[in-house]
């Protein structure tokens, strides 16, 4: 993102004068742990899926009703966050919701019906909802501020924090119960909150001066709100495949090729493992390829890894597949983002997540229904095509997008 590289930050209070770069490390290092403590926290609930399914005697079709919970919750959020980042400051309300998400994580293993586990998903999705919003309004600040396109680097952390949960839920997943797990993630993230938010909330990052040059963020009119929405668009697609993943892979693993649940959950951790990496190397990846280029690349690559891993015949084929979409996924959500943020600040932030996180609304049931009418396999197909249609969408942007820096 060329255009960010003239902007300049300030301590509130100081108007003009530039953030020390310790500052700025210390405010790097503290969203990160939040991005890390956020994905972490995910993959915890995720890897404990099919247990909580049997105990709730839920159907492939009530399962999936259910798990609209975590995604309702999170769009219904993500529409108030925006607004609440630019009252109060993105920095605070990240640590206000990862202390929610922290105590929301303990409630689905106490429900036994799908209608239950359906309502508290409810709760812990408008956390979940709320810490994306704020942390990838804070990232677009530290970008600016950095002057190099980090972004990808903050969604690798979340993969990371993804794959060490998945890994830890997969070791325990046999000899602890869901209850005592998922009430283990809520003392962890209360107390990396405790530890990471004074230094978030004592460094923030606050844009104060542009050049004529650089185009300041907008309300959601016109061309501003046309961007926008393409980039939720294309953050849609994959978050569609990102939420089929978490909720399905270790389903798919565990009933349709007999794996043991251990293995059903490393499924996950792998497939965070490769986004993981692929993230890493985002920001290299970006100043080498552009965006229209790493977009394409990584939907394609997605569609070929999900079509093997949805439609292998072993175990090993499909934990090949999902480490292949992993790595397409990485960096088309973090870069979606990004841009709607650099156009409209928090506001194109909330847009295009919501826009995003609408696949994750859509696909809980919409797989789930899949599967019960034909199966599970032939339902995360769909993953493949929508992560095609992000690579389609994404080159037909090519143009749109230029006049923005990219």
């Amino acid at each position: 993102m060329p255009h960010l590289n003239k902007l300049r930050t300030a301590v509130p209070g100081v108007p003009g004068e530039n953030i020390a770069p310790a500052s700025l490390a210390r405010a790097r290092t503290a969203l990160t742990v939040f991005f890390a403590l956020d994905g972490f926290v995910f993959a915890g609930w995720v890897v404990r899926i099919p247990a909580i399914k049997e105990q709730t005697g839920s159907s492939a079709s009530d399962l999936g009703l259910a798990l609209l919970g975590v995604s309702a919750g999170a769009v219904v959020t993500m529409t108030l966050t925006g607004r609440l980042c630019r009252r109060f400051g993105s920095h605070p309300v990240t640590v206000v919701s990862a202390v929610l998400l922290a105590l929301s994580i303990a409630l689905p293993p106490l429900t036994h019906s799908a209608a239950a586990l359906g309502l508290v998903l409810l709760v812990f999705g408008a956390a979940y909802g709320g810490i994306n919003v704020a942390m990838n309004s804070a990232a677009v600040d530290l970008v600016a501020a950095l002057r190099r396109p980090v972004m990808p680097s903050f969604h690798a952390a979340f993969s990371l924090g993804g794959m060490i949960g998945a890994g830890l839920g997969g070791l325990v997943a046999g000899g602890l119960s869901p209850t005592a797990h998922l009430l283990a993630l809520t003392g962890i993230g209360l107390l990396v909150t405790a530890v990471a938010g004074p230094v978030l909330l004592h460094h923030p990052v606050t844009v104060t001066e542009r050049t004529a040059a650089t185009p300041k963020p907008r309300r959601l009119e016109g061309r501003t709100r046309q961007l926008v929405v393409l980039f939720g668009v294309i953050a849609l697609c994959t978050a569609y495949g990102e939420g089929a993943m978490a909720d399905w892979g270790a389903l798919h693993l565990e009933q349709d090729l007999h794996a043991h649940p251990g293995i059903a959950a490393a499924g996950y951790a792998l497939f965070a493992l490769t986004m993981t990496a692929g993230r890493l190397s985002g920001t290299a990846m970006l100043q080498r390829l552009g965006q229209t280029r790493t977009l394409v690349a990584g939907g394609t690559t997605a569609a070929a890894g999900m079509l093997l891993g949805a439609l292998a015949p072993t175990v090993w084929l499909a934990l090949l597949g999902f480490a292949v979409t992993g790595l397409g996924l990485a960096n088309i959500f973090p870069v979606a983002v990004a841009r709607a943020g650099a156009l409209a600040g928090p506001g194109g932030v909330a847009a295009a997540s919501t826009l995003g996180y609408g696949g994750m609304l859509l696909g809980p049931p919409a797989i789930g229904f899949i599967a019960d009418w034909f199966s599970l396999p032939v339902a995360l197909t769909t993953v493949a095509a929508l992560a095609g249609g992000a690579a389609l969408i994404g080159y037909a942007a090519r143009n749109a997008s230029a006049p923005q820096g990219t």
